[in-house]
């Protein structure tokens, strides 16, 4: 991953946790992981990409990942993401899966 995106992508998760965002249950990480492997898996694979998407291992490490920056950020826009809308159970089970890959 480049730095300005390593940057970019902390900078987005600092903010939003500093956000009022509303704070939710963790859903089900094994149905997280199911969702994760149909729909994100081909970009955020078992290891990060060259120049690619982070592996959601290491979006996990990261120390600025929590539960409510995931839940924003899954809920923008992003030009380098496919636009996949998730229920709010579905957020919540993918959320759940990436947080329980926390070293």
């Amino acid at each position: 991953m480049s730095a300005a995106r390593s940057i970019a992508w902390s900078a987005l998760l600092l903010a939003a946790t500093a956000s009022t965002a509303v704070s939710q249950d963790l859903g089900d990480p094994d149905s997280g992981e199911r969702l994760a492997a149909l729909n994100c898996a081909q970009c955020h694979g078992a290891v990060d990409a060259p120049g690619g998407a982070p592996a959601f291992a290491t979006i996990a490490s990261m120390p600025s990942t929590t539960a409510d920056a995931l839940n924003v950020f899954l809920q923008t826009p992003h030009a380098t993401m496919p636009n996949l809308v998730l229920s709010p159970s579905d957020r919540s089970d993918l959320i759940a899966y990436i947080l329980s890959l926390r070293p």
